[in-house]
């Protein structure tokens, strides 16, 4: 799993960001491209989730040593969750702003 590729996805889809990304030529909505980057982004993070709640238990099962290794998992979800809470926040604050303006 890697974070910076999560942040650089999920960046790049921002608002503000590029509409070569998010819209086509004709000024239409891609396939659902938007939509799809932020599901694969969401599952990542629920994958590094599953991975550190993995790590934590086979440390605390025995079944291995490396506190390291589960310590690094739990940093890994921690920034990813922190990181998908942050974007989310943004895409909340647009929408809003996109309501204000409306009226």
């Amino acid at each position: 799993m890697d974070i910076a590729a999560i942040g650089t996805r999920a960046l790049a889809n921002a608002p503000g960001a590029t509409a070569s990304s998010a819209v086509g030529t004709s000024g239409g909505a891609q396939g659902g491209g938007f939509m799809n980057q932020l599901k694969d982004a969401i599952s990542q993070v629920n994958d590094a989730q599953v991975h550190a709640s993995h790590a934590v238990e086979d440390l605390m099962a025995g079944r291995t040593q490396n506190i390291h290794q589960a310590m690094v998992a739990l940093q890994q979800a921690d920034i990813s969750f922190q990181l998908m809470m942050q974007v989310r926040n943004k895409l909340v604050g647009a929408y809003e702003e996109i309501q204000r303006m409306q009226m």
